[in-house]
């Protein structure tokens, strides 16, 4: 049966939408606030990607929210932009104005659902939530046609009370019924269960979509998730990289590429320009700073890597041995080895266009260009990996406060490191020695000694982003303050250099983290 939605027409049978929750509760995963350019970039990267929904935040969270959201809703065309809103009066109106700019827009409001969290988060009575469900819906709907209802902590909710709740948000008006599993604790029978007594059992359940959010406290969020689809849910919430609250949320790489793998055995097709998918997971983990693990499934580094012997052999003989789908097919390529010393603008502007970047603007470009050719003198040769490094460095963080201009270091066995660190603060030139326990310490010392903070550094680890003696260094770095956690990357040849790179890039992180406040039981 065909579903009527007023964003998306006529529904067919077989399709799934994707719902990106990255910008929001990919946001709330500690360490992985962004800024508002990094929140514009990365809303651009999933409209190219193909996703249905970006759920571009929380207006009433923080001013800085709200300006997210409504530029995101401004400037973004293509998928639907949504606010997350709580029941109340003044999230919904604040989520309705946050999204009013956008060509296709969405109101997604929750309130929890379950024994537990109804006596002990709420206090509310079980009559006053399904009350505040028809409530919330309905004032949604006065502001756009466009309506989600999700019943928080969904899979630890009484059938019986969570489906008078599904039932009064659809007579109200929901669009889109979500039923998250909030804390991660269902099996996927839990979720056949719960679909397929949703359509049997609410009225009016066949006309809206059926939407699942999974978090993966038990490594379940996509199973969980294809477990939905397969019992009737048509929309699927997720994040790149599976970013979120705690252990995470379904995994949108890992969710796209099940269904596109497995038509035999889950239902359906979705949107996803898969062969931008690597390009979106890596743009995400150096905005974040957070790399995904080397044996994550699609986009880690050892997704299509084969060393055992008997997988080598079988590789060389068929593919499909040992693998389930092409590395190109996600975006991986066969080879990255084209780029040199010699090779001119245009050739540099070419290939950045393949490696999903577009067309930036005439400052970055020479920026980039600048230490591309720096970066060609000191390598033999230039990986994709490293124009993906160095440009990362220089474009996604165009907008930072705090940037980076000249190191100098002396160091060595006999006494103690010296760094004279150049930075600029708000586009004001600043400079300062320090002499430290080696030349990280000293350089740490210098940015301290520019900026005073009270941010303590918690981790920092070194690697490499392609193979050699002349390999770029990817520094990670991580400070904490006053509870808020945030990771820094940076990358150069010179691993002093990569590490100021990776502090200065956290500290920036740390200034929107001051910039950022919490409403009171944010969850969905």
């Amino acid at each position: 049966m065909t579903i009527q939605h007023p964003n998306f027409g006529e529904i067919a049978d077989d399709r799934i939408i994707i719902f990106d929750t990255t910008l929001r509760d990919g946001e709330q995963s500690p360490g992985f606030s962004m800024n508002l350019e990094e929140k514009l970039r990365m809303a651009e990267a999933l409209a190219e990607l193909g996703v249905d929904v970006i759920e571009a935040g929380f207006p009433i969270a923080s001013p800085g929210d709200y300006e997210s959201v409504e530029s995101i809703a401004r400037l973004i065309r293509g998928p639907v932009i949504a606010g997350l809103a709580r029941s109340a009066p003044a999230d919904i109106l604040r989520a309705a104005d946050a999204v009013r700019g956008a060509a296709r827009s969405r109101i997604h409001t929750f309130i929890s659902t379950s024994p537990l969290h109804m006596k002990y988060k709420l206090r509310m009575e079980p009559e006053a939530v399904l009350q505040a469900v028809t409530d919330s819906v309905t004032l949604a709907r006065h502001h756009t046609d466009d309506v989600e209802w999700s019943a928080e902590d969904g899979s630890r909710s009484d059938s019986d009370f969570l489906c008078r709740c599904v039932e009064a948000a659809i007579r109200a008006g929901a669009t889109t019924v979500n039923v998250p599993d909030t804390v991660g604790y269902a099996l996927p029978e839990d979720m056949t269960r719960i679909f397929t007594m949703l359509r049997e059992r609410v009225p009016g359940a066949d006309r809206v979509i059926l939407s699942t959010h999974n978090h993966n406290d038990l490594g379940l969020a996509v199973a969980n998730t294809l477990a939905a689809v397969a019992a009737g849910a048509r929309q699927i919430e997720c994040t790149i990289n599976g970013i979120g609250e705690r252990a995470g949320n379904a995994a949108l790489e890992e969710v796209a590429m099940a269904i596109r793998t497995r038509p035999d055995a889950v239902p359906g097709r979705v949107g996803i320009v898969t062969e931008r998918i690597l390009m979106t997971s890596k743009l995400l983990s150096t905005i974040t700073g957070f790399d995904v693990q080397p044996n994550k499934a699609i986009v880690g580094r050892n997704a299509f890597a084969h060393e055992a012997g008997i997988h080598q052999d079988g590789m060389l003989k068929n593919a499909a041995t040992y693998e389930i789908m092409t590395p190109e097919s996600v975006g991986w390529a066969k080879t990255s080895l084209v780029m040199g010393k010699h090779s001119g603008r245009a050739a540099f502007r070419d290939k950045l266009k393949t490696l999903g970047y577009g067309e930036l603007g005439d400052n970055a470009l020479n920026d980039a260009f600048r230490r591309f050719k720096d970066l060609a003198d000191r390598k033999k040769t230039v990986y994709d990996e490293d124009i993906t490094a160095l440009v990362d460095d220089e474009v996604v963080r165009g907008k930072d406060r705090i940037r980076f201009v000249a190191l100098d270091v002396r160091a060595g066995s006999r006494g103690p490191a010296h760094a004279e660190l150049e930075l600029e603060i708000d586009g004001v030139a600043h400079a300062a020695s320090a002499t430290g326990d080696g030349p990280v310490d000293a350089t740490f010392n210098a940015i301290h000694a520019i900026f005073p903070h009270q941010a303590k550094l918690t981790l920092f680890s070194i690697g490499a982003v392609t193979e050699g003696t002349d390999a770029q260094a990817r520094t990670t770095v991580r400070l904490e303050e006053a509870g808020k956690m945030v990771d820094g990357q940076g990358a150069d040849t010179d691993t002093i250099v990569a590490a100021t790179r990776a502090y200065l890039h956290a500290l920036n992180k740390l200034l929107v983290k001051r910039e950022r406040t919490e409403p009171q039981a944010l969850s969905a």
